[in-house]
């Protein structure tokens, strides 16, 4: 079975989840060109940078700030007139969904009302779509992740000062083991914790897989006391034999968005 398991010690965010994809061996032209298939005033580059003396892959997301306030059906607009495969839309409207959602709970509104102004500002649709294309291109059966540091210290958002997490990211990570950390940043931003928890299926220490690739994502910032970096273990993970006979018949193809959807927190 083929496994891919994120590190998320310094946290994640949409931009760490891009670049962790391309360093892993995801074709950034892939993932460039359904970005530039939604026809929105932004654009998207990779660059090879050092966090914390590592080398890293960091996605650079170049947005024009709008003023539009986006709602659920303009978002599913956009998606729905991209280059993504049925399976990549499918999955890029569901992490939106879960997106959506944790802010339409926060705010105590129903999902069709939520605006993503912050969120789903252009980065995010940006960084959502681009994660759904490389998520789906990797092939992986399964996904899971580590414990997931939120970071300390406050945010200031539309609505004023609020301490971290972020409430739309505490309610996305809700049934996620989280990590300690010192660190006075935003270390996991709601984009980043809506595409980990709508495809990783368990959360704890690495799996006993056997690593074939690891991919470094770089986040905005180099910190002083941590590499700012989301790792991504891709590999096999040998199944006991009575659940081989379950996975035999699809290790040819790519993982199917149906493993995905079960452990709704």
């Amino acid at each position: 079975m083929r496994i891919g398991y994120f590190d998320c010690f310094s946290g994640i965010s949409g931009d760490m989840t891009l670049g962790v994809l391309v360093d892993a061996g995801v074709d950034r032209r892939a993932i460039v060109a359904a970005v530039e298939s939604l026809g929105l005033p932004c654009g998207l580059g990779f660059e090879t940078v050092r966090r914390g003396g590592f080398r890293a892959t960091y996605a650079r997301v170049k947005a024009e700030h709008e003023h539009v306030h986006r709602r659920m059906h303009h978002i599913e607009a956009i998606i729905d007139r991209s280059v993504l495969t049925p399976r990549q839309k499918e999955l890029a409207l569901r992490i939106f969904t879960r997106l959506g959602q944790a802010e339409a709970t926060v705010h105590g509104i129903d999902l069709a009302e939520v605006h993503f102004h912050e969120v789903g500002a252009v980065d995010s649709i940006i960084d959502i779509v681009g994660a759904a294309v490389g998520l789906d291109v990797l092939g992986v059966d399964r996904f899971e992740a580590s414990p997931v540091p939120t970071g300390r210290g406050s945010v200031v958002a539309a609505h004023g000062r609020m301490p971290l997490p972020a409430p739309g990211t505490a309610e996305l990570l809700k049934g996620v083991p989280l990590a300690a950390s010192d660190v006075e940043m935003e270390l996991t931003t709601p984009t980043g914790a809506a595409i980990l928890t709508t495809v990783c299926e368990s959360f704890g220490p690495l799996p006993a897989m056997t690593i074939e690739t690891i991919g470094l994502g770089a986040g905005t910032k180099d910190f002083p006391k941590q590499a700012n970096i989301l790792r991504l273990f891709l590999g096999t993970i040998v199944l006991p034999a009575s659940d081989a006979g379950a996975s035999a018949p699809r290790g040819a193809e790519p993982a199917h968005g149906h493993d995905h959807g079960h452990h709704h927190h």
